[in-house]
């Protein structure tokens, strides 16, 4: 085939695929723009997930009348002028692209005035092809409205995920930006509903508590450290504040939302030997570091940097986080129940567990691993004998986490954590399938306040918190009230249920009814389990075992984790070299 130059059209589209990858990054650019032109009211308004609007209004500087049309053009900027300045960049944008991108895939329309006109002016941009400038009344300020985006795309419009996916996106985008800009008042709305609003007062602990609730806001540690040129605030969260993923680690460069794994490394080295294997901190820190010390100029999104120091940079955030974390965290002390003594006769407490629910039986079910997902087992709920345990005579607690217990076998040293997810997840499912999950309503209902992306996953699910005894309702924008919960839970945090079912949930997927109940169900389980650490009676200890010895998958937990180790008298007879002794 012979060579040739690629009409405008098409390298504008191959251009907007760089920058424009779903509505989020729409969002992304916009509000990057208005940012840099010193906004300090910004209001988004979304519709369909941003597939047939999006729109972004701030009162910063504005767009001239007479530079309007230009700044739509390709590699249009204000703020490069020659080269060497991509090496001292201090505004969020700088490419030029953005605009040309945008609206080369989409229906936009610009209304800017700067504040020593009179009149606004008004562009429209139809797949790239520009209209003419009008003479229009407008605040100062800019406004740039996109209507149905990559409708000249198919191929990009056909792989945009679920419209509660690219809320999540929109939403969790944002939240980051109110962080990092808290002189600066966000609002959100989606369609009619407002989901964000910040009042741009300064407060970023005020931020994280319309964000995430008054006990999270109150729980972040403060980090302010400063050390030859660089300078890191913002919050970490102490260590019985964690999540499943990292999605909830946030990390800004002068200003700029990034996306580095030297730094995302960093922190969780600061939390070595800390946290749960699996387990992740929720952060926002505000890395504020020399211009000519990092390069922004990597990638066409700008999620990603280089710094001419990594291994400096990588120190000063690990030691930083480390600082704050043993400022604030007292030093753990080793309870004597440990070494053997006897604690002082105390109050009878409530571990959070009902042992007076018996096991049913009559219901099979067996929990695959690999993806959470539940099918039936051997017919007639039996149990076949590579997944039964033998009766088991308890022996003790070890470390107030594991389970001594000895079979016809060996030796059986088991999780009390793992075991018990085991047990009432097949409890809760048994419930489930015969339609009798007992419910109980709370002497005082739980309130939750969830971010913006995660109240609207919690939303998507409460058809099957029903389902599974739970009472939850719309308490507010991004707040839940527990009313009732199942009676298998009671003692449980309520917080903690609603909490688990969105700080991990996948995205994208769609599978059957039963898988999502099943995952849900594990979840839910998981975090109202008991924990590793927690003393047991010896009542409590043996109803346990009993409990799990009844399971129909007891050898496992219900997210794939074993729930038990058997040491066989032949292992133990060879280790302590009984094996061929004369």
């Amino acid at each position: 085939m012979p060579i040739r130059l690629l009409s405008s059209e098409v390298s504008s589209q191959i251009a907007a695929g760089e920058v424009v990858e779903r509505p989020a990054s729409v969002v992304k650019e916009l509000t990057e723009n208005s940012l840099d032109a010193g906004a300090k009211n910004i209001s988004i308004a979304i519709e369909d997930a941003g597939r047939t609007l999006i729109e972004v209004a701030d009162d910063g500087h504005g767009i001239p009348a007479a530079e309007l049309e230009l700044a739509a053009s390709r590699h249009a900027t204000s703020k490069l002028i020659q080269s060497e300045d991509l090496f001292h960049i201090q505004t969020l944008g700088f490419r030029g692209e953005a605009l040309a991108s945008i609206g080369s895939v989409s229906h936009m329309t610009i209304t800017s005035r700067v504040e020593s006109a009179k009149e606004g002016a008004r562009l429209k941009v139809d797949g790239g092809v520009s209209g003419r400038v009008e003479k229009v009344g407008a605040p100062v300020g800019t406004v740039l409205r996109v209507e149905n985006l990559f409708y000249n795309v198919p191929a990009r419009l056909k792989f945009l995920k679920s419209d509660v996916t690219e809320r999540r996106a929109i939403d969790s985008l944002v939240t980051r930006y109110a962080l990092a800009y808290p002189n600066v008042r966000f609002k959100v709305t989606d369609g009619k509903q407002s989901t964000l609003q910040t009042a741009g007062d300064g407060d970023r602990r005020a931020i994280l508590a319309a964000l995430y609730g008054v006990d999270v806001a109150k729980q972040m540690l403060e980090v302010m450290a400063s050390e030859d040129g660089f300078s890191l605030s913002g919050f970490i969260s102490p260590t019985s504040l964690t999540r499943s993923n990292r999605k909830e680690i946030t990390f800004f460069v002068n200003g700029r939302w990034v996306q580095e794994f030297s730094l995302t490394a960093a922190l969780l080295q600061a939390y070595h030997t800390l946290l749960m294997v699996g387990r992740y901190p929720l952060t926002a820190l505000f890395l504020d570091i020399a211009p000519e010390d990092v390069d922004v100029n990597v990638h066409p999104t700008k999620a990603e940097v280089r710094f001419r120091n990594q291994d400096k940079v990588f120190s000063f955030v690990q030691r930083s986080a480390r600082k704050a974390l043993l400022a604030y965290t007292p030093v753990p002390s080793v309870s004597p129940q440990l070494w053997g003594s006897r604690p002082a006769p105390s109050e009878p407490r409530e571990v959070g567990i009902d042992w007076s629910i018996a096991h049913d039986e009559s219901v099979a079910v067996e929990t695959q691993a690999a993806d959470e997902s539940i099918s039936p087992s051997t017919a007639n709920g039996q149990r076949s004998f590579s997944t039964g345990v033998p009766l088991l005579r308890l022996i003790g607690q070890i470390g107030s986490t594991y389970l001594v217990a000895e079979g016809p076998d060996g030796l059986y040293l088991i999780d009390q954590h793992a075991a018990h997810e085991r047990v009432l997840f097949e409890k809760l499912m048994a419930q489930h399938d015969t339609k009798n999950i007992p419910s109980q309503a709370l002497l005082s209902p739980e309130v939750v306040t969830l971010p913006p992306q995660s109240a609207k996953t919690l939303n998507q699910q409460l058809p099957f918190l029903n389902h599974f005894g739970f009472e939850v309702e719309e308490f507010g924008t991004n707040t839940f009230q527990v009313r009732a919960m199942p009676t298998l839970f009671s003692g449980g945090d309520p917080a903690s249920a609603l909490r688990a079912l969105v700080e991990d949930f996948e995205e994208d997927e769609s599978p059957l009814q039963a898988e999502v109940e099943a995952k849900l169900a594990a979840r839910v389980c998981k975090r109202l389990a008991v924990k590793g650490g927690q003393t047991l009676t010896v009542d409590e200890q043996r109803s346990l075992l009993n409990d799990l010895e009844a399971c129909q998958s007891p050898r496992t937990c219900p997210h794939g984790r074993p729930t038990m180790i058997h040491l066989s008298v032949d292992s133990l007879e060879r280790q302590f070299g009984r094996k061929g002794a004369r």
